[in-house]
């Protein structure tokens, strides 16, 4: 009897031994997370406000876990290539999405096929910040106020060129938008990226473009990129002088958010970790401050409420898209 009663023992043991390892993979790698560098894809080319933002956070991150957060661009077909790429990782936390609302909720409004679904191939993580957009133009274009813009542009429809990042993007929508809202015509020029565009309007191979505050910051601080107007609804603490688009042109105006995700199927321990440190992150000074020099403002919020964001933005912006006619070339 003592002899059953020790193999019945043990045999109990091992039996909840067992269950506590089928049961606990997901608590084990959530404590030793992460034990081996992160990647986060940035969808856009180096120098935009996605960017921009990734490599501020990437940063911190490291200093928070002790294990590298590295950013790796993946840049194509306004932000689908490096997207899909994301949606098709291995969900185990190691590979994140940042980027930019005009992926997620604009692309799919815009291209026939974007090769992602923004969510069912993604598990929201945390939104990361707020940014700054502003209609450029070379110094020395005829008007220096968007009411003088908008005037020249009537009386020459399609005459002055407007560089934006590429087709599809954020920049491109906005000065569809723009057209429609102030009734004036503008001949669209793609580039590359937003450093790309940012450049030649520099130099005055264009005249004018949409750009982000941090792609365009040093820019108008030089002297070399004046601000016709402001794209969001309120002005932007980075350039308070600089009045918004909407001042003139009533009604017109919105405010980019850039977000944090994991590919569909990553657990939820792991995605409430990085939303944790993510807000720990955003709650440094030397973070906000370097933001704020980028023309952005933190936006601390949790997965659900991203996830929300998501779905309303999804709505909003397919009408917009819609009515104001934009389309992928």
């Amino acid at each position: 009897m003592n002899t059953f009663t020790a193999l019945w023992t043990t045999l109990c043991k091992f039996c909840i031994l067992a269950a506590g390892l089928v049961l606990s993979p997901v608590h084990a790698a959530e404590e030793k997370f992460p034990i081996r560098p992160v990647t986060l894809l940035v969808p856009q080319t180096p120098g935009g406000a996605n960017d921009a933002i990734a490599r501020v956070l990437a940063q911190k991150l490291s200093e928070q876990t002790g294990q590298s957060f590295v950013v790796e661009n993946r840049p194509g077909a306004g932000g689908n290539v490096g997207t899909t790429a994301a949606a098709k990782a291995k969900p185990d936390g190691y590979t994140l999405l940042v980027t930019a609302d005009s992926v997620q909720v604009i692309n799919p409004a815009l291209y026939a096929k974007t090769g992602f679904d923004p969510v069912k191939d993604f598990e929201p993580v945390a939104p990361l910040a707020k940014a700054g957009y502003v209609l450029v133009a070379n110094p020395t274009f005829a008007a220096n106020t968007m009411a003088e813009f908008i005037s020249l542009a009537k009386t020459q429809p399609g005459k002055y060129a407007i560089a934006s990042a590429g087709n599809g993007t954020l920049n491109h929508l906005i000065a569809e938008m723009l057209q429609k809202a102030a009734d004036i015509k503008l001949q669209h020029i793609p580039y590359k990226g937003a450093s790309f565009a940012a450049t030649d309007v520099v130099s005055g191979q264009v005249p004018l473009s949409v750009q982000s505050v941090p792609s365009s910051i040093a820019f108008i601080k030089s002297g070399k990129l004046k601000v016709l107007g402001v794209v969001n609804e309120k002005r932007v603490p980075a350039l308070p002088d600089a009045p918004t688009i909407g001042e003139t042109v009533k009604g017109f105006g919105t405010t980019p958010w850039y977000g944090m995700f994991a590919p569909a199927g990553t657990p939820k321990p792991l995605t409430q970790y990085l939303q944790t440190e993510i807000g720990k992150a955003l709650d440094d000074p030397e973070v906000r401050a370097k933001l704020a020099t980028l023309g952005c403002e933190p936006f601390k919020g949790s997965s659900d409420q991203l996830a929300l964001i998501v779905k309303d933005d999804l709505v909003r912006w397919a009408k917009i898209v819609k009515e104001s006619g934009a389309t992928v070339d």
